[in-house]
């Protein structure tokens, strides 16, 4: 048998549920903002070779907080795309105050 998730559904419940840290969600907030500052910058100066900062920058900050924080390993590496889509669903319902820094106010 398999012990793959087969749906996005199943997936971000997953994603949620190894994201509750409050530090490290704020590490991934920030990491996701910075992300969208240097993609924003990079546009309107041409630079087109420190596109590498965008990874660096995301992943740097998220894998802080699951290495220090959440002490878990990050989903990216099992499932890289639900993970990219799931920083930015966390990130915008952050913004929009469906979710909180703290997961025991969601």
């Amino acid at each position: 048998m398999s012990d793959r998730i087969k749906t996005y559904s199943e997936f971000y419940k997953f994603y949620l549920s190894e994201h509750q840290n409050k530090t490290s969600r704020t590490l991934h907030f920030i990491g996701t903002f910075l992300v969208f500052v240097i993609i924003a910058i990079a546009i309107y100066y041409g630079w087109s070779w420190k596109w590498f900062l965008v990874p660096a920058v995301g992943y740097g900050f998220a894998w802080v907080g699951h290495a220090f924080f959440e002490k878990n390993k990050p989903a990216t590496f099992k499932y890289p795309f639900w993970s990219l889509i799931s920083d930015f669903k966390l990130f915008f319902e952050i913004l929009g105050g469906k979710r909180s820094f703290d997961s025991s106010k969601d």
